[in-house]
C-alpha cells in the first residue's frame, strides 16, 4: 500500500473510531441510584437479593451503573419504600408488593394472596401468563415500574405463645401478618397487625402481639421467635409462593437506555433465582435446629384451613365488588391458579408426595 494511501485509511479509521465513541457513551451512561430496601441486613437471604442484584447490575455494566443499598430504616421505614419510589426519594425499593394493600387490595396479587399460587406458579403467572402486563399497568398509576425480585416459596404459619386448635382459638388473638391475609385472619375474629420484619421480636418478647408470621425456618432463627413463642405452625396459606420485587420510579425507569432497562430486568431475574435458591437450600437445616432447640412444630388443624379457606373466599367476594382493578387481576390470576392445580396434581404432586412418604418410612 502506498503511503499516501495508507494515511488515507488510517484517517478514516480513526474518524470512525472518533464516530463512534459518543454513540456507545450515550448508550452506556454512567449512573448512581439508590435502592432502599424493606428488610433489615441481617437476613442474608432477602435483604441479599438486593445486593446481588446490585452486583449483577455492575458486573454487566462494567461499573457504569452503581446501585447503593440501604436497608430498612436508613433512609425510610422498611413499609414506607414503595412510597420513597413514588415520590423519587430513591430510584429502587426492593420490597413485597403486599405491604401495601391499605393504599389499595390490588397490591397483594404482587407478592401473594389466601390459596393462591406456590413460587414456581406465581413465577409462571408473572413471566408467561398475564401478571406483569396487568400488575405493571396497575403499578405505573402509582409511578412505579416493577421486575421480579425473589421469592420465599411457601412460608410458614408463624410462631404462637399458646396453641390454636380451633378457629375459635383466633378469636382476640393479636397477630402480626402481613398483606391481604389480615383481613382473612379478622374474619376469624384475629386481630392482624402490621409490623416490619425487625420489629417483630420485641413485639412478641412483651406481648404487644400473640403470634406472628415471617417467612420460614432459616430466618426466623436469625430473628429468635423461638426464644419468646414456643408453637411453629404451618403452612402459611396465605403465602404458597411470597414474591418480591425491585420497584423502579417510573420516570427514571423510562429515562433509560434500553440496553440498561434489559441488564436491570436480567439481573432481577438472577436475584429472583437466587433468593428461592438460598431458601431451599438452607431452610431443612435450620427447621432441624429449632426442632431440637425445643420449637413446637404443629399442623393447622384441617378445621382451621377450612375455616380459613372459606373466610378468604368471603374477603375476594367483598372486594372485588368494591374494586374493579382488583377483581380484574383477581379474574385473571384465580383463572391461572385452576390451570396450575390440574397439571400439578399429576406429575408434580404425586412425585413429592411419593418421595415425602419414602422419607418418612426411612428409604431415603
Amino acid at each position: 500500500m502506498k503511503r499516501r494511501q495508507f494515511l488515507t485509511v488510517a484517517t478514516a479509521g480513526a474518524a470512525a473510531a472518533t464516530i463512534a465513541k459518543p454513540a456507545i457513551a450515550q448508550s452506556s451512561p454512567e449512573i448512581s441510584w439508590r435502592l432502599t430496601s424493606s428488610f433489615p441486613k441481617s437476613l442474608d437471604t432477602i435483604f441479599g437479593a438486593s445486593e446481588v442484584f446490585a452486583k449483577a447490575v455492575s458486573d454487566m455494566t462494567d461499573g457504569k451503573f452503581k446501585l447503593q443499598v440501604f436497608a430498612a430504616g436508613e433512609i425510610v421505614p422498611g413499609l414506607q419504600v414503595a412510597d420513597a419510589v413514588t415520590n423519587g426519594t430513591v430510584e429502587v425499593g426492593h420490597t413485597a408488593s403486599y405491604y401495601y394493600v391499605g393504599k389499595d387490595p390490588t397490591y397483594a396479587f404482587g407478592t401473594a394472596v389466601p390459596f393462591g399460587l406456590n413460587q414456581r406458579m406465581q413465577d409462571a403467572w408473572w413471566m408467561h401468563g398475564d401478571g406483569d402486563k396487568l400488575m405493571n399497568e396497575f403499578y405505573n398509576t402509582q409511578k412505579i415500574q416493577a421486575l421480579i425480585g425473589g421469592n420465599t416459596g411457601c412460608q410458614m404459619g408463624g410462631w404462637f405463645r399458646k396453641e390454636v386448635k380451633t378457629p375459635a382459638d383466633f378469636n382476640g388473638l393479636k397477630m402480626r401478618i402481613g398483606g391481604f391475609a389480615g383481613r382473612v385472619m379478622q374474619k376469624l375474629g384475629a386481630v392482624p397487625q402490621q409490623v416490619a420484619g425487625g420489629d417483630i421480636y420485641p413485639a412478641l418478647e412483651k406481648g404487644t402481639i400473640d403470634a406472628a408470621e415471617w417467612v420460614g425456618p432459616y430466618d426466623d432463627e436469625k430473628l429468635g421467635f423461638n426464644k419468646v413463642a414456643p408453637f411453629y405452625y404451618y403452612p402459611g396459606w396465605w403465602e404458597g409462593g411470597a414474591m418480591l420485587h425491585f420497584f423502579i420510579n417510573l420516570d427514571k425507569w423510562n429515562s433509560l437506555p434500553a440496553n440498561y432497562k434489559a441488564i436491570l430486568t436480567n439481573a432481577a431475574h438472577h436475584a429472583n433465582t437466587d433468593m428461592q435458591a438460598k431458601y431451599d437450600a438452607r431452610n431443612p437445616a435450620a427447621l432441624k435446629r429449632l426442632v431440637a432447640g425445643g420449637a413446637q412444630l404443629r399442623p393447622f388443624s384441617p378445621e382451621i384451613m377450612q375455616a380459613s379457606f372459606r373466610a378468604a373466599q368471603e374477603v375476594y367476594t367483598e372486594t372485588s365488588a368494591t374494586n374493579a382493578q382488583f377483581k380484574k387481576v383477581f379474574d385473571n390470576h384465580m383463572a391461572f391458579r385452576g390451570d396450575q392445580f390440574l397439571w400439578w396434581q399429576v406429575a408434580e404432586f404425586n412425585m413429592d408426595n411419593f418421595m415425602v412418604r419414602a422419607k418418612a418410612a426411612g428409604l431415603i
